[in-house]
């Protein structure tokens, strides 16, 4: 599928439906408070995920990702990285391949 997600509105039925089809078994939705900041750590899962609202800068290595609503990220699993949060906190669609 080479369509751009950026160019259609998203929906979670349309974001877990396309998760799922790419082989991803697990879909949360996450909700993160306000300016938490979460220390340099790893998942033993694939991560795809979609910033419904608010902003948070993801840290991996030396490179710092401004994610906003709209923004979507893809993250392998055992990839060290670190999470803030902006002043709204902010709700992530996330996709696990675990």
């Amino acid at each position: 599928n080479t369509k751009d997600p950026t160019m259609t509105s998203v929906t979670l039925e349309s974001f877990t439906a396309q998760s799922l089809d790419e082989g991803f078994d697990e879909i949360i939705v996450r909700e993160w408070d306000a300016h938490l900041k979460l220390d340099t750590h790893t998942h033993p899962f694939d991560v795809s995920a979609h910033v419904v609202r608010g902003e948070y800068w993801l840290t991996v290595g030396n490179e710092v990702k401004h994610l906003k609503a709209g923004d979507f990220f893809r993250l392998a699993r055992e990839v060290p990285h670190a999470e803030l949060y902006g002043p709204e906190g902010a709700t992530v669609w996330v996709a696990r391949a675990n």
